[in-house]
């Protein structure tokens, strides 16, 4: 099986495209693990709890417009998306999180260095790997038809979609999750709400089917507007 390095990433919090600010990202998450183990048993039983996730983001003080001291620095009290981009391509896998910032403390080492450490908590929902419908943050100047990403078959559990919206020209743009089961006739599976302004952020949800075939478009009013896109399809039925 090919093996790859984490050579070519990338990171999304709140609409702010920030990975080339991050010097190092850890990423852990999953259910809970409940110890049910009874008097019968030799070993240790343990059941599925509660899902759980966070970032523990390591950034570089970058004052500029658009970058990771604006990204952070606010320590907002709402729920901020963060998304990790493996690669930068349709396809390619990517993990999402409504989390809750903690923190933005700085350290100056010795040698003059100044980093930025950051927590991303989960929030309500866990960790959620999925797959990029765009490559890396892709940029529209007029209403497109994205490209494709074969599954290779449809799931029936619903699916969840997350948008970061890096940048807007214009007035108000939207991006919609088409779903198709011949790469030629195109439905709605979700619709992100129309943004009239940049860095923003979405996460939708999509119930029942979600055929073979996505892809995502852009419509409205601007000249040029930069995001990304993330599907995260429910291979299991998922309760939240």
């Amino acid at each position: 099986m090919a093996k790859t390095s984490g050579l070519g990433d990338s990171f999304l919090a709140g609409g702010y495209a920030i990975g080339g600010d991050i010097q190092a990202l850890t990423l852990h998450g999953g259910p809970n693990l409940l110890d049910v183990t009874d008097i019968t048993q030799s070993a240790h039983s343990r059941l599925g709890g509660l899902r759980d996730g966070a970032f523990d983001i390591t950034a570089y003080f970058d004052p500029s417009a658009g970058q990771a001291h604006a990204a952070f620095s606010g320590l907002p009290t709402a729920d901020v998306l963060m998304t990790y981009l493996r690669g930068q391509a349709i396809g390619n896998p990517s993990l999402c999180q409504v989390s809750k910032q903690v923190g933005y403390d700085p350290t100056r080492a010795a040698d003059g260095s100044l980093t930025l450490k950051v927590a991303g908590n989960a929030n309500a929902y866990g960790q959620e790997w999925g797959l990029q419908l765009t490559n890396g943050v892709q940029t529209d100047t007029t209403a497109t038809n994205g490209t494709s990403l074969d599954n290779g078959a449809g799931t029936t559990n619903g699916a969840q979609a997350y948008l970061q919206a890096v940048s807007l020209t214009g007035s108000t743009v939207t991006v919609t999750v088409q779903h198709s089961t011949d790469n030629a006739s195109w439905s709605t599976l979700a619709a992100f709400t129309a943004y009239t302004s940049a860095p923003a952020a979405q996460r939708i949800t999509a119930a029942g089917t979600v055929n073979r075939y996505l892809r995502v478009i852009t419509a409205g009013t601007f000249t040029s507007t930069s995001f990304q896109v993330t599907v995260v399809r429910n291979i299991v039925a998922v309760v939240f």
